[in-house]
């Protein structure tokens, strides 16, 4: 359990108010209206609020000793951490090469008229990968696919689940490349006869193969009404996908498999016939985190002597995860230095140095 903090001056507002107005009493006896009215007790009240304002400053010195006192300990105050999110990045229409988001790439919250805009920086490069539909199947049984694609290049319409769907069927979609992190775009066109299912919520999750099994996607829209309507399901992929052969054919998998009903769901009555369908990307989802990445800092040149700090230009230091490293130029060129928490057991010889976080400072 912490010691308390003492408060130096105890005294409050109505404290130093009472105090006065019995220093009037003794000191000036012909002052009789101590009333609130009286314009003397609005002076007094007024000094008494801003002394009161000058104690609590006062009362907070004890508070910065004992930080103090513990730094001296080697113990600090917990480093700061930046607002961390993932972020979805659009392309205006879809490219024929890849597009890498390098690290450090800035994004913006939207500036209002009463909110600045909030920066973030991308700290995973991502690459928007192309791609485009080379296979299609279905899934009516385990082990059991059948190949759908010479019907889709001949226009002929297919059903992707059973005549009577059942949870585990499934339409296979095979894409020319993996596409791990990125928006995928699967545009239908689709016979209305998967009927009895409600199109705001069909039973149908989508599925990407990450090589030991099939990992959820993320569903950003779905205009097709559980593939009983011609329209765009737009997909998130996970950072898991790669390619796999199936019955023969190497593609980057997904699947949108039927689901036992839950609660407000209806089942299928017939299978969804599919008559069209194209495969591209459209955006492509990173982590952003609100700091900058500084590198190379020019800190400051040494005397040589035990003792030194220098302080960073910006501050405070938000740990990355990654060691940070200290460069120091001498006679034999650039050397490495290592950080540590303290100085406890490091040795003359030793390339350490103590990075605080908070104050933004490194020691040597």
């Amino acid at each position: 359990m912490p010691l308390p903090a003492p408060n130096l001056d105890d005294r409050r507002f109505q404290d130093l108010v009472d105090e006065a107005k019995r220093l009037v009493q003794r000191r000036c006896p012909e002052w009789t209206d101590h009333n609130v009215s009286d314009p003397g007790v609005t002076l007094i009240e007024a000094f008494a609020g801003m002394v009161d304002q000058l104690l609590y400053r006062l009362n907070r010195v004890p508070e910065r000793h004992y930080v103090r006192f513990l730094e001296l300990l080697g113990v600090g105050l917990l480093p700061p951490t930046d607002a961390e999110t993932d972020v979805t990045f659009w392309l205006a229409a879809p490219l024929p090469e890849t597009l890498t988001i390098p690290v450090r790439t800035q994004v913006a919250t939207l500036r209002t008229e009463r909110e600045e805009a909030v920066s973030f920086s991308v700290v995973d490069p991502l690459d928007v990968v192309p791609c485009q539909l080379v296979a299609v199947a279905s899934s009516v049984e385990p082990g059991k696919v059948i190949h759908y694609t010479d019907a889709l290049l001949a226009s002929k319409p297919f059903a992707c689940f059973d005549v009577r769907p059942k949870p585990g069927d499934a339409i296979l979609v095979g894409l020319s490349e993996p596409v791990p992190r990125c928006a995928v775009v699967l545009r239908f066109g689709c016979e209305i006869e998967g009927v009895g299912v409600d199109p705001t919520n069909p039973p149908v999750v989508w599925e990407a193969w990450d090589g030991k099994g099939w990992s959820r996607c993320d569903l950003d829209r779905d205009e097709t009404g559980g593939l009983n309507r011609n329209g765009d399901v737009v997909l998130h992929v996970p950072r898991s996908h790669v390619s796999s052969v199936i019955e023969g054919q190497r593609a980057g998998w997904l699947r949108g498999r039927v689901v036992d009903v839950a609660e407000g769901q209806h089942e299928y009555s017939s299978s969804p016939n599919v008559t069209r369908l194209s495969a591209s990307t459209i955006g492509g989802t990173t982590h952003v985190a609100h700091s900058e990445v500084i590198e190379d800092e020019v800190v400051g040149v040494s005397e040589g002597v035990p003792g030194q700090r220098f302080p960073l230009r910006r501050r405070p230091v938000v740990p990355t995860g990654q060691p940070v490293v200290a460069q120091v130029a001498g006679t034999a060129g650039w050397q490495d230095w290592s950080a540590v928490s303290n100085f406890g057991e490091s040795r003359a010889e030793d390339r350490h140095f103590v990075l605080d976080a908070v104050s933004g400072a490194i020691a040597f």
